[in-house]
């Protein structure tokens, strides 16, 4: 039942406490069938630390999602909780000794595969950014100084990889944004693959990490990931109007989400030179073109 791809993705990332999990996991998704009292309706699916296992319950379709101990996915049923389905898909259950939920279920059908304004989803996605956020949440400010100390690094071990002045503001940005941040519950991970297509709402977010934190970031975070999907064409025009339509339509600050995408970008470009991106492994673009497209942009908006 174990998806191939993912049990060797998970083996080959967390090793034997990987495999150890992996023996473990049909019995939890079957004791959690019974606890729940639902019914097995098709084959399982996968993300990158979690499995999909769509079932019923009373006839209503839903997914039961079961994650490796992932640090990312603790607060994921928080943020759920929080929202109570305004943008999100509702949180049914949860079992959080297993890292376990079950949910309801939307479509494969993401917002890259549909082409859907941007501006609907700004406004569908605004609804996730106006809730106060719960007690016990990580804030994103405090990764302000492993971001700094990070930046720090990156840039002394690729010399003139970016000019000195576009590396200065990032950090720059890291003083003057990261460090104070509203207290506002934010996705963490909102990008076009965590928007699904649904029957209760046009767009349902998936996949929250819960953090507290600047709405900016949510948008910077989906832009961000906009690049390569949008690098034919007049790529810098494309950029500007995405970035217009969303923040109007989610009610964001343009200037504010600009300075927090030139962090990123300049973030993001270290990355690459270190770890490649997920697009140029999955063969969607080659690095060199991706790096340079990244540079021009952490150069451009600042």
């Amino acid at each position: 039942m174990i998806p191939e791809a993912f049990a060797a993705a998970t083996t080959n990332r967390e090793g034997s406490a990987g495999t150890a999990w992996l023996a473990t996991l049909p019995g939890i998704v079957e004791e959690l069938v019974d606890r729940w009292d639902c019914t097995p309706d098709g084959d399982w699916m996968h993300g990158e630390v979690g499995v999909i296992v769509p079932v019923r319950r009373s006839g209503e379709p839903l997914v039961m999602k079961v994650s490796f101990t992932h640090p990312g996915n603790v607060h994921e049923p928080d943020a759920y909780t929080a929202w109570a389905g305004r943008g999100a898909v509702h949180l049914h259950e949860r079992a959080d000794e297993y890292y376990a939920m079950l949910l309801e279920r939307a479509h494969s059908t993401t917002l890259r595969d549909s082409g859907a304004d941007v501006a609907v989803v700004g406004g569908q996605m605004s609804r996730l950014l106006s809730i106060p956020a719960p007690e016990g949440l990580p804030r994103l400010q405090d990764r302000a100084d492993e971001w700094a100390e990070e930046l720090q690094r990156d840039s002394a071990e690729f010399p003139g990889a970016l000019p000195a002045a576009v590396v200065a503001r990032a950090f720059e940005v890291i003083d003057e944004l990261v460090r104070k941040q509203p207290d506002v519950l934010i996705h963490g991970d909102l990008h076009h693959r965590n928007i699904l297509s649904a029957d209760r709402e046009p767009w349902l977010a998936i996949d929250p990490k819960g953090l507290i934190g600047d709405p900016a970031y949510d948008f910077v975070t989906f832009l961000k990931a906009r690049t390569l999907v949008l690098m034919n064409g007049d790529f810098h025009a494309a950029m500007e109007r995405e970035l217009a339509a969303y923040c109007e339509a989610a009610e964001l600050d343009r200037a504010r989400v600009r300075r927090w995408m030139q962090l990123e970008l300049v973030r993001t470009a270290y990355w690459g030179r270190r770890y490649g991106f997920g697009a140029t492994r999955r063969g969607d673009i080659s690095l060199d073109p991706a790096l340079v497209l990244i540079d021009e942009l952490a150069i451009n908006w600042a």
